[in-house]
């Protein structure tokens, strides 16, 4: 009996201090250790349209100014909680200003939850899933590096701001860009 009482004692101080060191959010894992940003999750919408400035426009964001916390990505995200973070420059953001908006039709495979399709293959400048063919808007391609073009799930959402454009949200990722559809 005299051994087992400093064996619990101990136990009890060491769960004790652990526990306290254990602390809440760190940025990308809060406390429950389900992460902040991706691992599965897919906004139930997209974004809302950025609200109009008034006076001076909104300048671009500042290229790689997207993680909001420690541990998010350096690349427009969608929190689990929907957020969607870096979708907020507006209609007149000249990076992704289309000429000639849905030069190609619209995309017609279904949008958001409902719909999560696993890419076929390709790259930046074309990519495929089902029959659809997409390419990643020339302004997003630092944001779809680690981005595995024959095997992760997305989804796709309307772009509310700019016309001719369309995001696609990377599940795995919890980032999203925008693309353009190619039939």
């Amino acid at each position: 009996m005299k051994r087992i009482i400093p064996v619990i004692a101990t136990l009890t101080i060491a769960s004790v201090i652990g526990w306290s060191q254990h602390g809440g959010d760190k940025g990308g894992k809060p406390q429950g250790g389900k992460p902040q940003v991706g691992g599965g999750h897919i906004p139930a919408h997209g974004p809302a349209p950025a609200k109009p400035s008034r006076g001076t426009p909104k300048p671009a964001p500042a290229p790689h100014a997207f993680a909001d916390k420690t541990g998010h990505p350096e690349a427009p995200h969608v929190h689990t909680n929907d957020k969607w973070v870096g979708h907020d420059s507006g209609k007149n953001d000249p990076r992704y200003h289309v000429d000639r908006p849905f030069e190609h039709g619209r995309f017609t495979g279904g949008f958001g939850k409902g719909h999560v399709f696993r890419l076929a293959g390709g790259n930046r400048e074309r990519f495929t899933f089902g029959s659809f063919a997409f390419s990643v808007f020339p302004a997003d391609y630092d944001y779809c590096n680690d981005w595995l073009w024959d095997s992760d799930q997305i989804t796709i959402y309307e772009d509310p701001d700019h016309d001719g454009l369309y995001l696609a949200y990377n599940v795995r990722l919890g980032t999203y860009i925008h693309v353009t559809f190619l039939g």
